[in-house]
């Protein structure tokens, strides 16, 4: 990675670790059946040790966000607990694209997933630039 990148990455991951916010805590099993019955056929995530990045963006790029029916949201997540659809190995770390949804402050849905916020995390603002200076 270029020194760039580890930078971003570094700002995102290292100092002010953001607002704690509280996810879900009920058993892996009761999540998944209350994720399959609120959103059917769509692949999941448990995810813990998580942060969503509130990107800082200017009024434009806003209004392009919105307009592709997004949120200015993205998720990256420390640990995966589960994946239904096996793209995440147990312990892997993620990052999503944008939100279209974040419901009931633990369900963060992106077009092809939903993540189901567990345990403890934090949310900080940053910019598009260092969110997508990782992978």
């Amino acid at each position: 990675m270029s020194t760039h990148k580890n930078e971003g990455a570094g700002e995102l991951l290292d100092g002010d670790p953001g607002v704690p916010r509280q996810g879900v805590v009920d058993s892996d099993e009761i999540l998944m059946g209350l994720v399959q019955a609120l959103y059917p056929r769509k692949p999941y995530c448990l995810v813990e040790d998580w942060t969503i990045f509130r990107a800082e963006v200017t009024e434009d790029e806003l209004q392009k966000i919105h307009a592709a029916g997004q949120l200015p949201l993205v998720l990256f997540a420390h640990n995966v607990r589960f994946d239904s659809q096996r793209r995440f190995d147990v312990g892997d770390w993620m990052r999503s694209t944008f939100a279209i949804s974040f419901e009931e402050g633990f369900f963060f849905e992106t077009r092809n997933s939903v993540y189901v916020l567990c345990g403890g995390g934090h949310e900080k603002p940053a910019s598009l630039k260092t969110i997508f200076s990782f992978f």
